[in-house]
């Protein structure tokens, strides 16, 4: 597997295009979101179009990537184009602010891995510090094109660090937008804090399922085995 290209089960992923890399943050949303009922799915800032290859994998839903950075959208367009689920997944140069205004589409399952380095240093190349700030997409913003495109049934799936993470929810739930399913992830098991959390929204407000995973146990590549439950159907080696 070269540095450019991810292998995996039933797809490969390029990304030399792309400001926003393949991480672990998109196998993780892309192999826990429930996308097996969806008809239409929603990938926001589709990078390298990773997610919206797992959501084909994993549905039989038409899919639609946008993304605004030109080399991301290139490079999804070709990653969907050369995969076998061509014909149901479309990729779009577009924000989600100006789909939200001019789509009449409504989605069953909307899916996202933002950027959400608010604070941080920018990188100096453009492209890439879009990739990783919130400055094109806030989180109101997030929250509003979601509320606007989202069927009344629908579900929305986010990863956070954990302060975003909380900061999310609160805005989230004041737009009535509610947490249904959370999940907490720790990079060790050995670890006190979580670095990742999941998030699964809907605009019914009912009791939240929470759970907590951990990805490895101590030492480097020694996966727990609910890691590898979660992502067999797509990491070769699991």
């Amino acid at each position: 597997m070269s540095q450019q290209t991810f292998v995996f089960k039933q797809f490969s992923v390029h990304q030399h295009k792309s400001a926003h890399k393949v991480g672990t943050d998109a196998v993780l949303i892309g192999a826990w979101a429930e996308a097996q009922q969806a008809q239409n799915i929603l990938d926001i800032g589709t990078g390298t179009g990773i997610i919206a290859l797992m959501m084909a994998q994993k549905s039989q839903a038409y899919i639609d990537a946008i993304d605004i950075e030109r080399g991301s959208f290139e490079q999804a367009q070709e990653n969907a184009q050369h995969s076998i689920w061509a014909d149901r997944i479309k990729v779009y140069q577009t924000s989600l602010q100006n789909l939200a205004k001019d789509s009449e589409k409504k989605y069953d399952l909307i899916i996202t891995n933002p950027p959400y380095f608010v604070d941080s240093s920018k990188a100096p190349d453009e492209e890439r510090s879009h990739a990783r700030h919130t400055d094109t997409l806030s989180f109101s913003e997030l929250i509003l094109g979601v509320k606007i495109l989202l069927q009344k049934k629908g579900v929305f799936y986010i990863i956070l660090p954990t302060k975003e993470a909380i900061d999310f929810k609160k805005l989230a739930e004041k737009s009535d937008l509610y947490l249904k399913k959370w999940l907490r992830v720790k990079t060790k098991s050995t670890n006190e804090k979580e670095k990742r959390h999941i998030m699964q929204f809907a605009f019914a407000k009912e009791v939240v399922t929470e759970q907590t995973m951990s990805i490895e146990h101590e030492g480097r590549h020694n996966y727990t085995d609910e890691y590898k439950n979660l992502t067999k159907d797509f990491y070769i080696h699991f």
